[in-house]
């Protein structure tokens, strides 16, 4: 029946009210927003005073796009050049000589050793080197990224398969990505749009800047890594640089200017759980250049703390505990998973993995952003003022019931973007333009059954509470085949129908809550206030 409870009501205004707060932002100016954030207290809520907005995108602001490209001949090579490193320090570990020396092929390396004896010792040692493709934090474990076989003569071939190519090929684009994000955030704009771009390409787009040339500049850059001791006793200011680090909240610490290892001679950092106590650890992994440097230094300063710099900031500082001398090591320092998956993801972005090349590179000026804006809000406001006057007329008090419930539609879909802050497009327009019409079509279901029930020879209230039930399944059933097409598009779409499926599907939602909840809310209130004797349609 038509009763809502003090508590219900209260409910319904005060997440309508909090749908006009987080909106509110999106009407001020940038610097407006900026002066409400740096004026609240650090100890007061965001959620209390919100200052974030709708983030314009690329063809509404305007800026640079670039489009890049991983070079995976490049990184094969690399690995190969690596392989063949880790072959001769397990070789020289071994005391086995090779015939003839290492040799390289297009995808790995081989060598022939006679002796069968001499094979059973380095073979184990090879095969250690093949690691499983997948997240021991996660429990993947799958194929491996290498194959050790042996041949006729000797022959003893290391190659790498084609899934540990495209996995190498997946993890570099990820730690590209994360370098990227790290040297576009210093030009100050806002929320650029960095993402993957199909199986081997990075999109990045930085609205606001209309300067291509300089963005390619900088994603030219590689991240500094460096692995120096924490300075004894505080060090002489010569010889020590005082460099924030994030284990001591932001403060600084003395560490030596001395560089033990940097970042060009690691390798690999990956996320694991010690064996011993289970706990997250990041194990890391360098090329026998750093491996021998690592060694010596760990060797001589068993008990030291080692800072991980990484661009000026000590990420972490562990203290040796053990000599780390086989070129592989673990950091650990009571992380949780999260934690340590981060550490990894930040030791492996210390520089670009791979060259990357520019496919594509356009500039979108501001112009044509404001005329996107433009056309977008006419179309907005059209579509808006015809949905109005057709309830309206149509359904009398009831339609303005539904245009209110239209109107705070509209709200919270400001409010989600501004709370999870989306990039707003040109299809995202579209996208409220649509969800405008889907809003009320959901009233129109209502309204019809209910009238379709007073016609029947129902009471008021009983062909309301009917229309409300019924016509509800309808409504479900509409929205979730909707629903379902648009997640496809955010799945399986890219860039604006990214963005335009991100709208749909949040308009969806917010048409459900209001198009029942509220809608019914007010009709409720209407009918114990004026008690009417037959329905205003």
């Amino acid at each position: 029946m038509l009763r809502y409870s003090t508590g219900k009501i209260v409910a319904i205004l005060a997440l309508t009210f909090l749908g006009f707060l987080y909106a509110a932002p999106n009407l001020f100016s940038k610097e407006t927003r900026t002066a409400i954030a740096a004026a609240t207290p650090s100890w007061l809520p965001e959620w209390i005073l919100p200052h974030k907005a709708v983030v314009l995108g690329l063809d509404l602001q305007g800026g640079s796009h670039v489009l890049l490209e991983v070079d995976s001949n490049d990184l094969i090579r690399t690995q190969v050049a690596t392989m063949r490193d880790d072959v001769r320090r397990i070789l020289r570990e071994q005391r086995v000589t090779p015939q003839g020396g290492i040799t390289t092929t297009p995808r790995g390396v081989q060598f022939r050793v006679a002796s069968d004896a001499d094979r059973e010792k380095v073979l184990p040692r090879l095969r250690e080197l093949a690691q499983p493709i997948g997240n021991a934090l996660l429990g993947q474990t799958g194929t491996q990224t290498m194959e050790v076989t042996t041949g006729d003569g000797g022959l003893v071939q290391l190659t790498l398969t084609e899934a540990g190519v495209r996995d190498r090929i997946s993890r570099a684009l990820g730690q590209a990505i994360e370098v990227l994000r790290k040297r576009v955030d210093q030009l100050g704009t806002t929320e650029p749009n960095i993402q993957r771009q199909g199986a081997d390409r990075i999109l990045v787009q930085v609205p606001g800047l209309q300067d291509p040339q300089r963005l390619k500049d900088l994603l030219g850059k590689t991240a500094k890594l460096q692995f120096r001791f924490v300075a004894e006793g505080g060090g002489s200011p010569g010889e020590v640089d005082m460099l924030p680090s994030k284990d001591n909240n932001g403060q600084p610490v003395p560490v030596e200017k001395r560089v033990i290892v940097e970042g060009e001679d690691l390798v690999d950092a990956q996320p694991g759980f010690d064996q011993r106590t289970s706990e997250p650890i990041v194990n890391f992994r360098f090329n026998v250049r750093g491996a021998q440097k690592f060694g010596q230094a760990t060797s001589e300063n068993v008990g030291r703390p080692l800072a991980i710099v990484l661009d000026n900031e000590v990420v972490s500082a562990p203290r040796i505990i053990n000599p780390i001398t086989g070129g592989s090591g673990q950091i650990s320092g009571r992380f949780t998973v999260e934690q340590a998956n981060d550490l990894a993801l930040l030791l492996r972005a210390g520089a670009l993995p791979a060259k990357l090349t520019v496919v594509e590179e356009r500039t979108v000026g501001p112009g044509l952003g404001r005329d996107s804006i433009e056309a977008g809000k006419t179309a907005t406001y059209v579509a808006t003022v015809f949905v109005v006057l057709f309830m309206f007329i149509t359904y009398g008090l009831f339609g303005l019931f539904a245009n209110i419930a239209l109107i705070v539609h509209v709200v919270f879909i400001f409010a989600l973007m501004s709370l999870l802050s989306a990039t707003l497009t040109l299809p995202g327009i579209a996208g409220i333009v649509l969800t405008i019409g889907t809003a009320v079509d959901s009233n129109v279901l209502i309204y019809e059954r209910i009238r379709e029930e007073a016609k029947a020879g129902r009471s008021i209230i009983s062909a309301i509470d009917a229309g409300f039930n019924r016509a509800f399944a309808t409504i479900f059933d509409s929205n979730s085949t909707m629903a379902i097409a648009a997640l496809i598009l955010f799945l399986l779409g890219s860039g604006p129908v990214r963005g335009f499926a991100v709208v749909f599907l949040l308009g969806i939602l917010t048409t459900v809550i209001t198009a029942v909840t509220m809608t019914r809310m007010m009709i409720a209130l209407w009918y114990r206030i004026a008690r009417p004797k037959q329905l205003p349609f």
